[in-house]
């Protein structure tokens, strides 16, 4: 019954958060639409060197995706911290790491879901091969919820701090850089016909490492910054 509870604690909070998003449709697509931009702008100043294009492509298509992710980690606490959710969430009976999972998985539906749905028809203007798109969006699928967990860390640290966006930035894209190099190496091992099962598989490796740590550390950095 333990597990049934907390369980359906966190489709509740997964549901209550879509729902505030549904209702902020511009915050959402604005993380969309960054991402479109960041990645369309490449093949127009590089130019239609095909060669090149796709070297660069799984490059490109992460780093955008890094950057759109973080637009909306300075919004993932802070109407809860303005409207006293926060606090109540903070003295609920309820385990406060389950809570926080919710929300991470909410801000992944809704920020990192997305790219990973449109990156395939992007990665056409690099001239990627199926083979290729295959393992980005695989790649994609693993990596963006690290980018959604990790910046929830960062952004439980700096709630309520003055300039917190930027410092959410400097915080969280070091500790993504692994995520980077795993996601982008598994498209550039499949262009090398070599397997990219071993970038894929730590990527899960960090997805569970991450989904096992990450609800945790950001439940104490909560209650310390809002002490």
């Amino acid at each position: 019954m333990k597990k049934m509870s907390l369980f359906a604690l966190l489709l509740l909070v997964i549901r209550r958060d879509l729902l505030l998003a549904m209702r902020r449709r511009a915050d959402v697509l604005t993380t969309l639409v960054f991402f479109v931009m960041v990645v369309s702008l490449f093949p127009l100043g590089v130019g239609p060197e095909m060669d090149m294009l796709r070297k660069m492509a799984s490059g490109v298509v992460w780093v955008a995706a890094l950057l759109a992710s973080m637009l909306s980690l300075t919004r993932l606490f802070a109407a809860d911290y303005a409207d006293g959710t926060l606090e109540q969430m903070l003295i609920a009976p309820q385990s406060l790491s389950v809570l926080v999972l919710g929300k991470m998985v909410a801000h992944w539906m809704v920020s990192g879901l997305p790219l990973v749905l449109i990156a395939p028809v992007l990665g056409l203007q690099f001239d990627m091969a199926p083979p290729a798109l295959a393992v980005l969006v695989a790649g994609l699928l693993l990596g963006t919820p690290v980018l959604s967990m990790l910046g929830a860390v960062g952004a439980a640290l700096t709630l309520g701090l003055r300039g917190g966006g930027v410092l959410v930035s400097l915080l969280v894209l070091p500790l993504c850089i692994p995520v980077l190099i795993f996601g982008a190496g598994a498209v550039e091992a499949v262009n090398s016909g070599l397997n990219p099962a071993a970038n894929l598989e730590l990527l899960g490796a960090i997805s569970v490492l991450a989904l096992v740590f990450t609800p945790w550390v950001t439940a104490q950095a909560l209650r310390i910054s809002m002490e």
